[in-house]
């Protein structure tokens, strides 16, 4: 490809740190999600991975996160796009919020060795 024709693609890096109130909440709605892909609601899974995906969701609230985010809806009606390609993955973690981790203008700092700005 060249360098026109791949200047029209964008990359767009989201990075959340969600704060669980209510597990058990999260995981019903995320099991009343994957009922509706069963029934058809929302194309979706059925049969093993069904079991699978309800069974994760009851044990980890990561994977009820996993399954209610959807980066379609990110987009929502933006005007002139089309997803190309998208995928994401939910963890427990660690938060220190006072981390130096954790600070999401880290990438706007300059590169120590270069002084260059990314």
């Amino acid at each position: 490809m060249t360098n026109e024709e791949t200047s029209r693609y964008v990359r767009l890096k989201v990075e959340l740190v969600l704060e669980v109130h209510d597990a058990s909440g999260l995981c019903e709605a995320a099991l009343e999600r994957i009922a509706d892909d069963a029934e058809g609601v929302q194309p979706g899974m059925l049969g093993e991975d069904r079991t699978h995906a309800e069974r994760a969701v009851r044990e980890d609230a990561a994977e009820a996160v996993a399954h209610l985010v959807d980066p379609l809806d990110l987009l929502g009606e933006v005007p002139g796009v089309e997803l190309v390609q998208a995928g994401w993955s939910s963890e427990r973690i660690d938060y220190d919020p006072d981390s130096l981790e954790w600070d999401l203008d880290e990438e706007d700092e300059p590169d120590v060795e270069t002084g260059v700005t990314p």
